[in-house]
């Protein structure tokens, strides 16, 4: 696969916008004094829309082409599902694995979040250093998958990262807004918060490194399947239960609606 260096570029400044948007999350969390449960559950949900019917709709299509050009039909359309069902697999183990405690799809507002305030710093702290530790590991994937996206089709990788860095925002509250009491530094909180994220780009880069040499329509297709995968599991796992822990039911729904619907449009302008 013959790629451009800007191609190269584009896609890892795309993933980097993604990761270290958790810092906007930290900065909402200093001067926001309230949570805006109605734009946090639309958004969230709009997040997962996106993510959602790009998976289904042109990434899954994608990597089955692929690997259906290079292999045949049936053995390409095998190939294509087992990758598929690997990346939520590979994502659901990774969430397994972290403490319920810890876990970034364990959503909280703000004033939940400063409400903590009551326990002893040491307890906060430990909180955010393991949020953020939690919210690197999974952002790992996530960082291939944008820059995979991109590499491939460029359009799809700012699609998929808008909607990663909409979903990074309440991650950044969670790290940020603990340590930020722990410590009374907003300086070490935004730090904390804005590096958590810093792992989107390197997953990127370590996809890059070790997949790039040997990229064919098997790795390829592979990689886009499971691509597909990841992102299916993080919306139904993460996105839509925590938009609709933010906002009532049916603003959840419509976001996800107006999110595939946007995907769709987009999508249709490129063809």
């Amino acid at each position: 696969m013959d790629l451009s260096l800007n191609n190269i570029l584009f896609a890892f400044a795309l993933t980097l916008f993604a990761g270290l948007s958790t810092g906007i999350g930290s900065a909402m969390a200093f001067f926001a004094s309230r949570t805006n449960t109605k734009f946090l559950a639309v958004s969230l949900g709009f997040s997962g829309g996106v993510m959602i019917y790009v998976s289904f709709v042109e990434i899954f299509a994608k990597a089955r082409e692929t690997m259906s050009e290079a292999y045949g039909v049936v053995a390409g359309s095998w190939w294509t599902v087992l990758a598929f069902f690997g990346g939520v697999l590979f994502i659901a183990i990774i969430d397994k694995l972290i403490p319920s405690g810890e876990n970034p799809h364990e959503m909280h507002s703000i004033e939940e979040m400063k409400g903590k305030n009551v326990h002893k710093s040491s307890k906060l702290m430990r909180m955010g250093l393991f949020t953020a530790l939690a919210i690197g590991i999974h952002n790992f994937p996530e960082g291939l998958a944008t820059f995979t996206a991109a590499i491939q089709e460029p359009h799809l990788g700012i699609a998929i990262a808008v909607a990663i860095a909409i979903h990074n925002i309440p991650e950044g509250i969670a790290v940020s807004v603990p340590v930020y009491y722990a410590t009374g530094s907003r300086r070490k909180a935004f730090k904390l918060s804005f590096l958590s994220g810093l792992s989107e780009p390197i997953g990127a880069l370590v996809g890059y490194l070790i997949l790039m040499p040997f990229m064919s329509p098997l790795v390829f297709g592979i990689v886009f399947a499971a691509v597909a995968g990841i992102m299916v599991f993080i919306s139904l796992d993460e996105l839509l239960p925590a938009a609709r822990e933010y906002g009532e039911h049916h603003l959840s729904i419509y976001g996800l609606v107006a999110g595939m619907a946007v995907m769709a449009l987009s999508l249709l302008m490129f063809v």
